[in-house]
C-alpha cells in the first residue's frame, strides 16, 4: 500500500479537486442521513394517528427535496474527484511515457513492448481506478460508518448499535487478510496481461515473417496457451473476490439478524419506539454500503497500488545515459572524432566487442569501416552516439570527452542511418522531417533529391503527403533507407554516419547517391560502414575490423597492395559481380 503514496504529489496538484469533490461527497451523506430520521418521524406519528394530511405532503416533498440535492450534489462530486482522478491519470501516464524516452538503449534490450504497453494502458487505468472510485469509496466508508454510528447510539439506543457493530471485529480481520491476497493475484494478473500483450504486439509486428513460414496455426496455440494462463490468473483472482465480497455481505447481514431480534424486543416492551426502530433499520441499512464499499475499496487500493508497484519499478529504474554534473557548456561541434584505447563489452560476461581502438579522424574526413558481421562496426558509431556507455578507454569530439558533453548538442550534430531504417506510421515528408520539425519544403524537397528518393516520391499517390503505413510497410527496402538517409541529411549534421545504409540500394543508385553525398559533406565528417568495397574505396582512410580490432588500416590502394584480409575481400566481391554480370 505505500506505493499509493508515491502519488502524493498529483494528489497535492490536484487538491482543491479532491477537497472540493470530498466536501460535495460528504454533503450528499449528510443529506442521505435525514431520510431514516424523517421516515421515523413519519411512522410515530402515524402509530399515534397524529399525522395530517399536510404533513404527510410536507414529509414527502421534504424527502423529494433531499432527493434532488442529493442528485446535484453527487454530480459536483462525480466531476470533481473522479475528474480528479482523469488529470491524474493524463500526469502519470505523462510522466511515464516521458521516462521511456530518457532510458538507455541496454533497457530495451531487456524489456519487451508489450510489457511497456501493459503498464501504460492497464496498470495506470488500475491505479486511476483507486484514486477515483477508491476515493469515493473510502470516504463514503469512513463518513457514513463513522455519522451512522453516532446517530445510532445518540438519537435511538446505545446498546442495540454495540450489538449491531458485533460482527465488525471479523470484517477487520476478513478485510485485512484478503487485502493481502489480492494484491498478490493482481500483480500476476497483470504479468499475465503483459505476456498476452507482448505476444500480440510481436505477432502482428511480424505477421509477414509468420505467414512466409506458414507458422499460423503454431502462433495461433501458443497465444491460446498464453490467453488460457491470463484467464487462469484471473479466475484465481475472481475466486478470492467472488469468496470476499459475499463474506462481506453475510457478515453485514448478521448485524441485521441481531437488530431485529434484540430491537424488535425492545419495541415490544416500549423501551424504544416503532419509528426509532425503523429509523435504526434504515441507518442499518445505510451502514451496510460502507461496511460492503470497505471491500471494494480494499481490492481498488490492492489492484492500484500492484500496479502502482509494476510502474515505480520502471520510474524508479535512472538512465543509463544522461547528462552528468561536470557537463561542459558546449553550442557546437566542429566534427573531429578521437577514438583513444578504446575497448568494450555489451555485458561483463560476454566477450569483447572492441578491443583496444585507436582512430584519428580530423573534420570534414571521410572514414570507411568493413569488416565482416560481428566485428564490431555498429558497436564502434553506436558508442559514438553515446548509445551504450563508453567502456574502457576514450571517445572525443573536438578534443572533448563525449561523456561530458551535453547529449542533445551531440546527437543534434550528429546524422545517423541505420541499416535497419525506421520509418512511423505517417506521411513521407514528416519521416523526413524528423531531423528538422521546422524544415521549409524545398528543404524537404532537397534532402530527397541528395538521397535519390525525391523521382520515386513524385510516383506515389500524394507525393510528400503519401502515408507510409506502419513502419513503413508499403514502401521497398530500399525506398526505406533512402527516405531514412534524407530524414538523417536534413539535419545538415556536423557528422554523418552510414551503418550499411545503402545495403537495400542497387548498385548504380548507390553510386549516385555517394556521388552527391560527396559534395554535400565537402566540410563535414563521414563514416561509412559497409560490406561493398566499392562504397568505401574513395575514403580517405579504411579501417578493417576483425573480431572486434583493428587488423588492417590505410587507403583503398595501401591496403590492396598488403594483399591481405581486405584485399581477398575486394577479390571475392569482383567474382561476384562478374558472375552476376555472366547471368
Amino acid at each position: 500500500m505505500k506505493s499509493i503514496f508515491t502519488l502524493k504529489e498529483y494528489f497535492y496538484k490536484y487538491k482543491n479537486m479532491y477537497i472540493l469533490g470530498i466536501l460535495w461527497l460528504v454533503i450528499v451523506d449528510g443529506l442521505q442521513l435525514a431520510i431514516p430520521k424523517i421516515l421515523g418521524r413519519i411512522t410515530d406519528a402515524l402509530q399515534a394517528n397524529a399525522v395530517t394530511k399536510a404533513d404527510i405532503v410536507k414529509y414527502a416533498l421534504a424527502i423529494v427535496l433531499i432527493s434532488i440535492m442529493v442528485a446535484f450534489f453527487r454530480f459536483l462530486w462525480r466531476m470533481y474527484i473522479i475528474g480528479g482522478s482523469r488529470y491524474m491519470e493524463y500526469d502519470l501516464r505523462n510522466r511515464f511515457f516521458s521516462h521511456l524516452q530518457t532510458l538507455s538503449r541496454e533497457f530495451y534490450d531487456e524489456h519487451k513492448t508489450g510489457d511497456l504497453m501493459a503498464h501504460a494502458t492497464n496498470d495506470i487505468n488500475a491505479i486511476r481506478m483507486a484514486t477515483g472510485p477508491g476515493v469515493v469509496m473510502l470516504i463514503d466508508a469512513i463518513f457514513l460508518f463513522t455519522a451512522i454510528i453516532i446517530l445510532m447510539i445518540k438519537t435511538i439506543d446505545v446498546k442495540l448499535t454495540i450489538i449491531a457493530l458485533m460482527p465488525l471485529p471479523f470484517m477487520i480481520f476478513t478485510v485485512t487478510r484478503f487485502g493481502r491476497i489480492i494484491h498478490n493475484r493482481f500483480m500476476k494478473v497483470q504479468e499475465a496481461f503483459s505476456r498476452l500483450t507482448e505476444m500480440v504486439q510481436e505477432n502482428i509486428a511480424g505477421i509477414r515473417v509468420i505467414k512466409s513460414f506458414v507458422q499460423e496455426s503454431q502462433e495461433i496455440k501458443e497465444f491460446d496457451r498464453i490467453s488460457r494462463y491470463n484467464v487462469e490468473m484471473n479466475v484465481r483472482l475472481i475466486k478470492v473476490w467472488g469468496f470476499f465480497f459475499p463474506l462481506i455481505q453475510f457478515l453485514s447481514s448478521l448485524s441485521f439478524m441481531l437488530v431485529l431480534g434484540y430491537g424488535g424486543i425492545q419495541v415490544i416492551y416500549g423501551d424504544i419506539s416503532l419509528g426509532d426502530f425503523i429509523a435504526f433499520n434504515s441507518y442499518l441499512l445505510l451502514l451496510l454500503w460502507p461496511m460492503m464499499a470497505l471491500g471494494w475499496v480494499i481490492n481498488l487500493l490492492q489492484r492500484g497500488a500492484a500496479s502502482m508497484d509494476r510502474v515505480n519499478t520502471i520510474l524508479n529504474i535512472s538512465p543509463g545515459i544522461k547528462d552528468e554534473p561536470d557537463v561542459e557548456d558546449v553550442k557546437n561541434i566542429e566534427g573531429s572524432i578521437s577514438f583513444n584505447h578504446l575497448t568494450f563489452s555489451y555485458k561483463d560476461n560476454q566477450p569483447l566487442a572492441l578491443k583496444d581502438i585507436n582512430i584519428e579522424i580530423p573534420p570534414g574526413y571521410f572514414l570507411g569501416i568493413v569488416g565482416r558481421v560481428g566485428s564490431g562496426k555498429s558497436t564502434l558509431v553506436k558508442l559514438l552516439l553515446r548509445i551504450y556507455k563508453v567502456g574502457n578507454g576514450e571517445i572525443f569530439i573536438d578534443g572533448k570527452d563525449i561523456n561530458r558533453m551535453p547529449l542533445r548538442i551531440l546527437r543534434e550534430n550528429i546524422g545517423y542511418v541505420p541499416q535497419e531504417s525506421f520509418l512511423f506510421s505517417t506521411t513521407v515528408g514528416e519521416n523526413i522531417s524528423l531531423g528538422n520539425p521546422e524544415a521549409s519544403t524545398d528543404q524537404i524537397t532537397a534532402a530527397a533529391k541528395i538521397a535519390h528518393i525525391y523521382e520515386d516520391i513524385l510516383d506515389f499517390p500524394k507525393g510528400f503527403d503519401t502515408p507510409v503505413g506502419e513502419r513503413g510497410i508499403t514502401l521497398s527496402g530500399g525506398q526505406k533507407q533512402r527516405i531514412a538517409l534524407a530524414r538523417a541529411l536534413i539535419k545538415d549534421p556536423e557528422i554523418l554516419i552510414l551503418d550499411d545504409a545503402l545495403s537495400a540500394v542497387d548498385t548504380s543508385t548507390e553510386e549516385a547517391i555517394l556521388k552527391d553525398l560527396k559534395d554535400f559533406m565537402k566540410d563535414k565528417t563521414s563514416i561509412v560502414i559497409s560490406h561493398r568495397i566499392s562504397t568505401i574505396k574513395d575514403a580517405d582512410e579504411i579501417i578493417f575490423l576483425e573480431e572486434g580490432s583493428i587488423a588492417e588500416r590505410g587507403n583503398h590502394q595501401e591496403l590492396l597492395n598488403r594483399k591481405g584480409l581486405y584485399y581477398r575481400l575486394y577479390q571475392k566481391q569482383l567474382l561476384e559481380e562478374k558472375l552476376e554480370l555472366e547471368d
